[in-house]
């Protein structure tokens, strides 16, 4: 594994993070997976398109342009949507096609995958798709073979490596920083922010923590990875977590439920605090387009 050296910037000059969406309904989510069969979905309220309408309003006022990790599943329900996303001058990329994690599929299935969602987000958005990030941060330590799928399908990165020790996800002994699995040609994964604490990598990249902490915690978090790395961050959302009036489907165990829905009336307020305290831009420009 080779680390990819931070992208130089004019002195004085901002850290510009990376701001990114993982586009995916609320029914969708891996945890309630067990709870609600994939057959239902096409009959379920959507609320993906109204949400991802006021997260383009709110990145207009802010100036802030994005990457966002769109489902093909979604892409091909509303492909309007997509085109208004890359119009808006944000990075379409893939999270696959139907939310399958990356771990629960073999080598022709990811394969598969990847192609597919790849070709319908290119011909709906008008733009190449480069990036791909894994339902669930589903790559890891057993299934790094997915990493040279994805560069052998045509991507230039992933973001799909969560370093941190999870009981759904994460390899904690991965780089805290972008770096090249396989040499400097080729895939560059783009791991999702951490701060390291003693022996152990703490959660500092956006998701259901964001929630959870109190947001001065993750803006120091965020800050010292700037400050004292000296690397970008990589903040990520969905879009159902600025819905707090979502459909809630029976039967979701505690432990999913509280991490689901904890302070989805906060999110979108703190997310206009995080575009007013960092400057942020699209995964491509920060990663890809290196000088």
């Amino acid at each position: 594994m080779i680390l990819a050296p931070p992208r130089p910037r004019a002195p004085g000059a901002p850290i510009r993070n990376a701001m990114t969406c993982d586009v995916e309904d609320y029914f969708q989510v891996s945890a309630f997976a067990p709870h609600i069969d994939r057959a239902s979905w096409p009959t379920r309220e959507c609320r993906v398109e109204a949400n991802i309408e006021r997260i383009l309003a709110l990145m207009a006022d802010a100036k802030v342009h994005a990457t966002f990790f769109t489902l093909g599943w979604i892409a091909e329900r509303y492909p309007a949507m997509v085109r208004r996303i890359a119009a808006a001058g944000h990075e379409v990329a893939s999270h696959g096609y139907s939310h399958l994690r990356a771990s629960d599929q073999d080598l022709p299935q990811f394969t598969e995958d990847i192609t597919s969602s790849k070709k319908l987000l290119e011909d709906i958005a008008g733009q190449p798709v480069r990036g791909y990030r894994a339902p669930s941060f589903s790559i890891g330590g057993a299934n790094l073979w997915a990493l040279d799928a994805l560069l052998d399908a045509g991507y230039r990165y992933s973001s799909s490596i969560y370093p941190i020790a999870h009981d759904h996800y994460g390899m904690p002994d991965a780089p805290r920083f972008a770096f090249y699995p396989n040499g400097a040609d080729g895939l560059l994964e783009v791991p999702i922010t951490t701060v390291r604490m003693g022996a152990r990598n703490l959660p500092a990249g956006g998701g259901g923590y964001f929630r959870l902490l109190p947001y001065a915690l993750s803006r120091w978090m965020m800050r010292k990875v700037n400050d004292d790395d000296g690397e970008s961050a990589i903040f990520y959302f969905h879009p159902w977590e600025i819905d707090p009036g979502q459909p809630r489907p029976e039967g979701i165990d505690l432990k999913s439920r509280f991490r689901h829905y904890v302070n989805l009336g906060r999110m979108e307020g703190r997310i206009k605090a995080l575009t007013d305290d960092f400057a942020w831009d699209r995964m491509d420009r920060i990663f890809v387009d290196r000088a």
